[in-house]
């Protein structure tokens, strides 16, 4: 009898040793990432860049109108209302603030880019840097200011030798340089090098400098003819990304004093109450939580799926950094559908010995009100998390990373790759994550700690597992809306809402600001 309980003990203790190990091995990356993020610029720098760009756009608007006019009043009210006074002054700012934080950016990287990989990424943070620096400087020409701007030209010339610029910076900055110099020296190919290199408002301010020194008259006015068609387009673009955030936010609002208002007068009856006659009733314990999550979320995700697709990149000699962009986007899709059967496939074996499972688990139920959840709570989430984004700037200061995603949904402007980003981002990932997240990890957890706990604790492993540290505090809120919705309404769908129109509406102000910036 001693001999088979040493045996039993022997072999608990081999598997709790080899769970260890095994959960060690699948976290690593994980919090690797987090703590390589604290260096990692936030996209909202960029967010903010195409905005002020957007804005530069909509300044040409007023200046095709008689300034007596009624319709220049017009545009200067409205012009005023959306972008301010000072526009080009606003950009300036606006650019040296992201000039400092991208300084900021490489210094570190520098002191840590040790392997091929952070040295790509260290390249890619200087040629950005350059790029940055040249429409500062094209703003500061523009508006009179040519020393500052001089000064930019002659710095990025002084560092070629021992920076490692992509080729266009240099010339760029050489034909900048020529074109404001006294006389201009004006390159034979500079059109064509100006239509490759620049787009939106710096495309069409280097072109108005460019034929008025060749006093191209028909060219001067056929572009702003052109300008005037985009600018109206950006004035449209910027009239959406203002009113859509703010009615839905009103909306919030509105719903969330009703929710307080409630739970002041009524308590128990509340809709905010929770208590434990909303858990679930669960049937296993934590080695089945830990082969759901661990295994099939994280040991999958991390460790699993990467080495396969490393392994098929290097047998069919492909390099996914050097994509195309529909190539990117499909490598997107077929990854993220990997993921998402791999890892359900796990969770459905660990939960298969306890079927039947309770009618309230995993419920996917069209005949209930599960609409009217969903919009409420995607409404609700817009102001919380604005605030709490606003908290998030002060305290991470533009650093702290961001999804690669969101970056390539801002940049793209290809239908194709819109489209798949779409699919991922607003079908695949609301559908996956919210039956492991919410379905599986919150329902388990209130078999040990109260609903609200459950909700708190999945919603921050929900925001870590974007691993980006700059959105753990903004993803956590989020999540926590989307397990009160789940809790209360019993119905993945309802989540699924929440998060899917959440991830649309991210995207669609994404397309809107690429789409308009150039």
């Amino acid at each position: 009898m001693f001999d088979n309980f040493s045996k039993k003990l022997s072999w608990q203790s081999l598997k709790q040793a080899i769970a260890f190990l095994l959960t060690i091995i699948a976290l690593t990356p994980v919090v690797t990432a987090l703590i390589s993020s604290v260096n990692q610029p936030q996209i909202q720098s960029n967010i903010q860049l195409y905005q002020t760009n957007l804005n530069l756009q909509v300044t040409t608007l007023s200046s095709d109108a008689d300034p007596n006019s009624e319709e220049f009043a017009n545009l200067k009210l409205i012009q005023t209302s959306l972008i301010g006074e000072d526009t080009y002054t606003t950009a300036e700012e606006q650019y040296l603030s992201a000039q400092k934080s991208a300084k900021k950016t490489i210094t570190e990287l520098k002191k840590s880019a040790v392997n091929p990989e952070q040295k790509k990424s260290l390249e890619r943070e200087i040629n950005s840097l350059k790029d940055l620096e040249l429409k500062l400087s094209l703003i500061q020409a523009s508006q009179g200011d040519l020393d500052s701007a001089r000064q930019i030209w002659q710095d990025i010339k002084e560092k070629s030798e021992f920076e490692n610029y992509k080729p266009a910076v240099l010339g760029n900055a050489l034909l900048l340089e020529g074109l404001y110099s006294e006389p201009p020296e004006i390159a034979s190919d500079a059109e064509a090098r100006i239509e490759r290199n620049f787009q939106g408002w710096f495309r069409y301010t280097i072109l108005e400098k460019l034929y008025s020194l060749e006093n191209r008259q028909e060219d001067l006015l056929a572009l702003e003819e052109e300008q005037s068609e985009v600018a109206a387009n950006a004035l449209i673009q910027l009239i959406l990304l203002a009113l859509l955030p703010l009615i839905g936010g009103l909306i919030g609002v509105v719903l969330l004093v009703f929710l307080l208002v409630q739970w002041l007068l009524r308590k128990q009856r509340a809709l905010l109450f929770l208590d434990d006659s909303l858990a679930w009733q669960t049937k296993w314990g934590g080695e089945t939580l830990w082969w759901g999550i661990i295994i099939g979320f994280f040991f999958v995700g991390q460790i699993v799926l990467p080495v396969i697709f490393g392994v098929l990149s290097s047998f069919l000699s492909l390099n996914p950094e050097k994509f195309s962009l529909e190539a990117k986007a499909i490598y997107v899709v077929v990854s993220y559908l990997a993921l998402t059967v791999s890892s359900l496939s796990v969770l459905y074996l660990a939960i298969k010995p306890f079927r039947p499972l309770p009618p309230d688990w995993f419920r996917f139920n069209l005949f209930s009100p599960w609409f009217l959840w969903g919009l409420a709570g995607y409404f609700v989430a817009l102001p919380l998390v604005i605030i709490v984004s606003l908290l998030n700037q002060l305290i991470w200061q533009g650093q702290g990373g961001s999804n690669p995603l969101l970056t390539l949904a801002l940049e793209s402007q290809n239908t194709f790759a819109l489209l798949c980003f779409g699919f991922t981002a607003s079908l695949a990932a609301p559908f996956f994550e919210e039956i492991v997240f919410r379905g599986f990890l919150l329902a388990s957890l209130t078999r040990y700690l109260p609903v609200w706990g459950a909700i708190a604790l999945s919603s921050l492993i929900f925001a870590l597992a974007h691993q980006n540290l700059s959105e753990v505090l903004p993803l956590t809120v989020l999540g926590c809306v989307l397990g009160f919705v789940y809790t209360r309404s019993k119905n993945l769908l309802s989540s699924m809402l929440v998060h899917s129109l959440w991830n649309g509406g991210t995207l669609l102000s994404l397309f809107l600001l690429g789409s308009g910036a150039g």
